[in-house]
């Protein structure tokens, strides 16, 4: 039998909202809601398709913000889902739905978290606020970033900030993220001539020329990641090669690769292009790069949020969890450079982006209660 609860029902609403990127499907608009009625001061923002929320109770620092993003990344094959992704389904203890554990649960546990926070202390120190975009799993050009620029431009300095990105890796509060990796991407082009493949001499393949620059960009040692051996070794990682015409007897005129590094912050996206260009001119090849940085690494060191996370998880937990900057991007990118502390703590990671993608309904509790506890080590 499965316990009614506010977050549950909370985190069933949400999930039953079609907020596939961008498009927000009215979650912000319960959120927006159930804060209003805690007293926040409520701003809707819109950037193109994309909805933000900007919701804060209280006008003086410190500035604590829950973030995060009720985006949702498409179901897939609806056959390879045991229930529909956008009917939440309680199913052995866990909640089934499209956004359960990224990140529609850790919305609905800072809901609940702030709620009971309030009712106990209603005259707490600083302010609490809640950053929420629906432009996360997607491009991330007109969601977090867009708020932030808004936020510089009145003079808002954040100071605390928690994410409710998916962190755990098999039980929660085991993994806290005190930082990601930067991604820095390049389409390479290795320029030659087309001609026959029954005379060479008369062309210049261009694949040829790419096979030993490739490999010295895969080998180069980029960094160590050593800064509080908290990032692991920076890679670069080839994802695509594209070439030729689709005959086996043309040689191609040139050759198109995708390669993605994540950086740690021991190197700049400036150092890699460069150490990039000398390896290919030292082969003596004609190419072109066209570069994407799709964020810059952050870090959050010791201070007073990490030690209050860490107090609250093993308060809730037990456990002593692992700091961690493993896995991709998020929106924390955006907001360490504010100079706001920001780690990111949410339910276990191991179905999001899958089908049956599912949450476990007493650790949402839990980490409802472990928000609240946060909240309590900051602002009192």
């Amino acid at each position: 039998m499965v316990i009614q609860s506010t977050t549950l029902e909370l985190a069933k609403k949400l999930i039953a909202r079609p907020s596939v990127t961008p498009h927000d499907a009215e979650c912000q608009i319960i959120m927006a809601e159930y804060l209003r009625k805690l007293g926040f001061t409520i701003q809707h923002r819109t950037e193109g398709e994309v909805q933000n929320l900007w919701a804060i109770r209280g006008r003086e620092n410190p500035i604590f913000v829950f973030a995060g993003h009720t985006d949702v990344v498409p179901a897939g094959n609806l056959a390879d889902w045991e229930s529909d992704p956008f009917t939440p389904t309680i199913r052995n203890g866990y909640l089934y739905g499209r956004g359960a554990a990224d990140m529609k649960g850790s919305l609905a546990a800072m809901l609940t978290a702030c709620e009971r926070f309030l009712e106990q202390n209603p005259n707490h120190l600083g302010s609490i606020a809640f950053l929420i975009t629906s432009d996360e799993e997607g491009p991330a050009k007109n969601g977090t970033v867009k708020v932030i620029e808004y936020l510089t431009h009145l003079g808002i300095q954040l100071d605390y900030c928690l994410i409710g990105e998916p962190s755990s890796q098999h039980t929660l509060g085991d993994t806290i993220k005190i930082g990601r990796r930067g991604s820095l991407n390049c389409t390479l082009k290795i320029l030659g001539k087309q001609g026959h493949v029954a005379y060479p001499q008369k062309a210049d393949n261009p694949i040829h020329r790419a096979l030993q620059p490739l490999q010295a960009l895969v080998n180069y040692p980029w960094d160590r990641g050593r800064e509080n051996n908290a990032f692991p070794p920076t890679t670069l990682q080839i994802s695509n090669i594209n070439a030729g015409t689709g005959a086996t007897n043309v040689i191609p005129g040139t050759v198109e690769c995708k390669f993605s590094l994540r950086f740690s912050t021991e190197i700049t996206p400036e150092a890699i292009q460069e150490q990039v260009k000398t390896i290919l001119e030292a082969e003596a090849c004609r190419y072109e790069c066209d570069w994407q940085l799709s964020g810059l690494p952050f870090l959050t060191k010791q201070g007073k949020l990490l030690s209050a996370c860490r107090t609250a998880v093993q308060k809730r937990t037990g456990l002593t969890p692992k700091l961690s900057t493993d896995g991709g991007t998020s929106d924390g990118r955006f907001i360490a450079p504010t100079g706001a502390e920001v780690i990111e703590l949410g339910p276990c990671n191991e179905t999001i982006h899958s089908t049956n993608e599912c949450v476990n309904i007493e650790a949402l509790e839990s980490l409802s209660e472990i928000y609240e506890d946060l909240l309590k080590e900051i602002l009192l």
